[in-house]
């Protein structure tokens, strides 16, 4: 007859907010990669980047400089998150994730593979949430009681 070892179990620590930040800042940053990525094989995308066209749009430096500047969005808040002041870190996030959720919902306007981008944007506004709801309950450390700024040593 066996008997049972007692297991150990899993040590749970806590997640600093910064870090769950900037771990779903970086998983947006990848979903828009992999979203774009994927979009390649969609019948005709190659076609019309060798034609010169996106979309509707005319492939040029404006157009690519404007993709950088969105792709840059997130990749800023991977290092924002970790290094802004707290108050700062946590207004930022509130706003730019705020923006980011209708901005993630017109990506699927339009488009006829609804499937495919419809979930990337579900994907995309789930993460957006967590970062608002992370960033809203911030904890906060209790203030501290008035009274003398310093203790006089001299007594």
């Amino acid at each position: 007859m066996r008997t049972r070892q007692p297991t150990a179990t899993l040590e749970d620590q806590r997640i600093p907010v910064r870090v769950k930040l900037a771990a779903a800042w970086t998983s947006v940053m990848f979903l828009y990669v992999y979203v774009d990525i994927l979009a390649f094989f969609k019948p005709g995308v190659i076609n019309g980047i060798l034609a010169g066209k996106v979309w509707e749009f005319d492939v040029s430096q404006t157009l690519l400089t404007t993709f950088l500047a969105l792709m840059a969005i997130p990749i800023f808040m991977v290092v924002l998150s970790m290094t802004l002041p707290a108050r700062a870190t946590r207004i930022t996030n509130l706003i730019v994730a705020s923006v980011q959720v209708p901005y993630a919902a017109f990506n699927v306007v339009g488009e006829s593979w609804t499937y495919f981008y419809g979930l990337g944007v579900v994907l995309e506004v789930i993460l957006l949430a967590f970062i608002l709801r992370s960033a809203w309950k911030w904890p906060r450390t209790p203030a501290v009681p008035a009274g003398p700024a310093t203790t006089d040593l001299r007594q």
